[in-house]
């Protein structure tokens, strides 16, 4: 086709776009470039006048951007796409202006790139972590928004050596945590390398220099054997007369760096190990393959991955099999087709044919991507903020994976160290929620157990269970730990919606009212002028301590003058009852270790509801000017539970002393929850127990038992 009438820029400029549009050309039709052309046109006057900090025109980062995607063969729409990314953040132009000019699926991906400018963020974190989500969230909509972004962060990266230092190296940060491993996830390879590499160049420049220089030296003094073992494989195919290609693989310098980190081994070690890659013409030829390197060299056991059988989460398909060489050197052979190659290397990006979610169709690597995408969609809607957003997508951004199976056969990967949790939340999220025990290849096995490679996993669920916080403690994946913490803070809410309207109740109560006394009309009145959208809203808000019970009672029913003045303490109500099975918004004080039987008091805590503690309790001093947030409590009679109580017992060293003790506790119904030892002087010593009791009458009981022991010498209720 003839070329577009030049652009009104510089010469270089003029021959980026041509150099562009002859890419374009090879697989996109005449009014598609064209189309692309215009955008140029327009893109280049809105950033009129902008240049980057290397002092160059603006317009040239994007047209970089689109020649890096021309490069996968992306569709003409993400091409316009990667040249305007930047009109509506940096530029006066509107979305809708984009709309008009280039559709509505142009601008949706523009807008699924651009930052959050408008909105104002109390950190720094939370803007990044915002922007974050916003991109995660248009990517769900449309797959092209990442590969934008990938892109205009690759050719950032390239051109990142005239930023100041710590900006280049926040950078440099950010797309090894975050937009490498998503290139992983997604299975683009080479883009993910790249951005590896030069990201470890930039954060640390010495250790780059360092280690760059290293692999040059060992280079040389490989060359010999390297040679030889390329030989010896190549003469080994052209025996069987098979069609293929043989490459030989050079590690990169952050796969390298890392090794090196984390202790797998010296640079001698990691850096002599031979790789590489043979690419045949189908599968059936590459388990053939795969028998003639194991006839040639022999294998090393336990090293052989067959991720064609089973495809890694980003659609990777590959033999695996490490072999021991000449001279007792490691050789990793990988063995693939072309197709397989050219999923491995560009993932979504390969063969690329834009489907949206809703139709069927896409490479293995398309549609494990959108699955990905499902998942990220869940666990949005159950993060809190998108700080724990950032965190839990994150966290499934580096699986070093383990592949289970269902009962049924079915293959599930899951992060390294995932426990049977995971697994059931990776089967579906109800089967999490109401898990309470597993099989591991058929026998009984604790929740918590890291599952390993084949093992068979079935989850027993009961109806009516829930959560454990503390298996937060110990899930691996993202969707899980999302999951659990979306329980608990639904699990808090409806326990301070039950405890505001009970401190609301006792509040109306102190006034000579109650809330079925007051008419709806009145409580609706209330609940608008404070903002909220319904009585629960409020309640779980006084519930959680930040708002306080007598005040909202004060609106709710309008007080003679003497009552008001008087303030809440000369409520002459019923204490609140403190039942001990509140959950989460009643917090028993840790410093006094508060028990049925003990005189208490409660203190109202933004943000935690209630906390209990002693009436003798020491800390209560820094409280005392806070007296409008006191409340009037006292143990609920016939109160049932264990609550945990430190005991200080000092002892002669003598042999078996600590489980006689221990002993003794256990006889009396209670249960040790930790204990540790001080050394004094080598003839006695300090033993501080947790235990758990009933009441202070328990605790007494318990206290005599252990003092009857002859090796006692004293023994004291603990208070901090």
């Amino acid at each position: 086709m003839a070329k577009p009438a030049p652009a009104p820029a510089s010469e270089e400029s003029r021959f980026l776009i041509s150099d562009l549009c002859d890419v374009l050309e090879s697989y996109l039709d005449t009014q598609q470039v064209r189309e692309i052309y215009r955008a140029y046109l327009f893109g280049a006057e809105a950033h009129e006048g902008q240049h980057r900090m290397s002092g160059e025109p603006y317009i040239y980062h994007p047209v970089a951007v689109a020649h890096i995607l021309a490069g996968m063969h992306m569709d003409h729409q993400s091409i316009i796409a990667a040249i305007l990314h930047d009109v509506i953040e940096d530029t006066g132009t509107l979305k809708e202006t984009v709309t008009r000019e280039f559709g509505e699926e142009v601008a949706e991906l523009v807008d699924g790139v651009s930052k959050l400018t408008q909105i104002k963020f109390d950190s720094l974190a939370e803007a990044r972590a915002e922007n974050f989500r916003k991109m995660i969230l248009a990517m769900v909509r449309d797959i092209r928004v990442i590969l934008v972004k990938l892109a205009d962060r690759l050719h950032n990266m390239r051109t990142l050596g005239v930023m100041r230092a710590e900006k280049r190296r926040r950078i440099a940060r950010e797309t090894l945590d975050i937009y490498a491993p998503i290139a992983n996830r997604l299975g683009m390879n080479q883009i993910r390398l790249e951005l590896e590499d030069l990201g470890f160049a930039a954060l640390y420049p010495m250790r780059y220099r360092v280690l760059s220089e290293a692999v040059k030296k060992a280079r040389g003094n490989r060359k010999e054997i390297l040679n030889k073992i390329e030989s010896a494989i190549q003469q080994r195919l052209d025996q069987e007369q098979l069609r293929c290609r043989l490459l030989s693989r050079e590690k990169h310098l952050y796969s390298l760096y890392k090794k090196i980190r984390d202790r797998v081994g010296s640079f001698n070690e990691v850096f002599d190990v031979y790789a590489f890659r043979i690419i045949v013409d189908d599968v059936d030829t590459c388990y053939r393959v795969l028998g003639m390197m194991h006839n040639l060299y022999k294998p090393v056991p336990g090293k052989f991955k067959d991720y064609i059988a089973i495809p890694k989460a980003n659609g990777y398909q590959s033999l695996h099999t490490v072999l021991f060489g000449p001279y007792g050197v490691p050789i990793e052979v990988q063995i693939r087709t072309e197709d397989m190659e050219r999923v491995a290397e560009s993932g979504i990006a390969a063969h690329w044919l834009y489907k949206s979610s809703d139709k069927p169709g896409g490479n293995g690597a398309q549609t494990r991507a959108r699955e990905w995408l499902r998942e990220l969609l869940e666990m949005q809607r159950n993060a809190g903020n998108s700080l724990e957003f950032l965190e839990n997508v994150k966290i499934d951004l580096f699986p070093d994976e383990v592949y289970v199976f269902t009962p049924a056969g079915d293959i599930l990967n899951l992060p390294r160290g995932a426990t049977a949790v995971d697994f059931a939340y990776a089967v579906h999220t109800d089967v999490g929620n109401t898990c309470i025990a597993a099989k591991i290849d058929r026998r009984l096995s604790p929740l918590r157990i890291p599952l390993l490679n084949g093992q068979t996993v079935e989850i027993i669920t009961a109806t009516g269970a829930h959560p454990n916080p503390a298996w937060l403690n110990f899930v691996a994946s993202a969707k899980a730990r999302s999951n659990i913490r979306h329980y608990l803070k639904n699990l808090q809410n409806d326990e301070a919606i039950e405890l505001g309207q009970r401190m609301l109740d006792k509040a109306l109560h102190s006034i000579k009212s109650s809330l079925a006394d007051i008419p709806p009309e009145e409580f609706d009145r209330v609940i608008s002028e404070c903002g909220f959208k319904g009585r629960e809203v409020l309640f779980a808000d006084i519930g959680l301590g930040n708002r306080m019970a007598m005040l909202v009672a004060r609106r709710l029913v309008p007080t003679e003058e003497e009552r008001s003045d008087a303030g809440p303490e000369a409520s002459h109500s019923q204490p609140l009852a403190i039942r001990g099975s509140e959950g989460m918004v009643v917090h028993f004080a840790r410093c006094c270790r508060p028990i049925p039987g003990d005189a208490i008091v409660g203190f109202i805590s933004a943000g935690r509801g209630l906390v209990i503690h002693t009436e003798t309790c020491k800390n209560l001093g820094e409280y005392r000017s806070r007296p409008d947030k006191w409340i009037d409590v006292a143990w609920q009679p016939g109160i049932e539970g264990e609550f945990p109580a430190e005991i200080r017992v000092d002892v002669s060293n003598q042999k078996g002393v600590l489980a006689t003790i221990a002993a003794e506790i256990s006889e009396t119904g209670s249960n040790i929850e930790n204990v540790s030892i001080e050394e004094r002087d080598g003839l006695d010593t300090a033993l501080n127990f947790t235990i758990t009791v009933r009441d202070r009458r328990h605790l007494a009981r318990v206290m005599r038992c252990i003092r009857k022991i002859p090796a006692v010498m004293r023994i004291s209720r603990t208070k901090h």
